[in-house]
């Protein structure tokens, strides 16, 4: 029986206007009384993800950073931060891009250049980082960085940056999140290595664990768990690692997926 679903968030859980969907909390109402944790796993930083879910703070367990930091009940389980000396090695090759915007995300806080404030790449950045701070230097940061991200407001990140950093850093995880976002960890982690930590840290096997994605950064997820639903609207080559597919993220494609696994006495 599975015990535990991690989530996407965006373009899996939320729609394109960034919502739950409708029914979402019936749907954990019912995860709660059959004893299974919802976990939302995602790029988004760990105070993004409770402001959306505050009234399940004590409820949810949150794989944020793309796995580099889990919580539960208020607790952290795991985290993964990479050196400083890496961090700043990473923004200091990033910064030969002057239309690309950097963040530094820690565990306390996100960082960006103030610098760089502008209007238009601030909506964008506060969808994912809710609590961030603008610093004159990065140098000026004294906090954990679980990762450095960077966005491409063009929407060529694959072409334009991913490249030159996994080029550069190779002994990094340097991981697309979207056709905007690319972000570089520590080596090998990953939202998959998050969920084998929590698998080995609660006693729980592959095949007692589902999980729901659509992009590049949820490969590894798909591949940690029994049950892996890739949304109508994911990545070709995720589809080709998910067991199931399900509705798009407009069309409540996780609900829909997770009364499928009712129905169907996995749940």
């Amino acid at each position: 029986m599975i015990k535990i679903i991690f989530s996407d968030m965006d373009g899996t859980l939320l729609d394109d206007h960034s919502r739950l969907p409708d029914g979402f909390d019936q749907i954990m109402l019912e995860l709660k009384a059959r004893k299974v944790i919802f976990a939302p796993a995602s790029g988004r930083q760990f105070f993004s993800l409770i402001t959306t879910f505050d009234k399940y703070q004590d409820d949810f367990m949150f794989v944020a950073e793309n796995g580099t930091n889990v919580v539960y009940r208020g607790k952290e389980i795991f985290s993964m931060p990479m050196f400083h000396d890496d961090a700043a090695a990473v923004l200091d090759f990033g910064a030969q891009w002057d239309d690309i915007f950097a963040v530094f995300c820690g565990k306390r806080s996100a960082y960006y250049l103030s610098s760089k404030a502008d209007p238009n790449l601030m909506l964008e950045f506060e969808k994912y980082f809710t609590k961030n701070t603008a610093v004159e230097s990065f140098a000026d940061v004294d906090d954990a960085p679980l990762k450095i991200s960077f966005f491409d407001v063009t929407g060529h990140v694959a072409d334009k940056v991913y490249p030159m950093l996994h080029e550069k850093f190779k002994g990094a995880k340097v991981e697309l999140s979207s056709d905007q976002w690319v972000d570089v960890m520590a080596a090998n982690v990953s939202k998959g290595m998050a969920i084998r930590n929590v698998q080995r840290l609660f006693d729980l096997q592959p095949d007692e664990c589902a999980a729901f994605g659509d992009y590049l950064n949820d490969a590894e997820m798909m591949q940690a768990v029994g049950y892996g639903f890739a949304m109508a609207n994911a990545h070709p080559d995720l589809k080709k690692l998910a067991r199931y597919e399900t509705t798009d993220n407009n069309h409540a494609g996780v609900l829909v997926g997770i009364r499928r696994l009712m129905d169907e006495g996995l749940i």
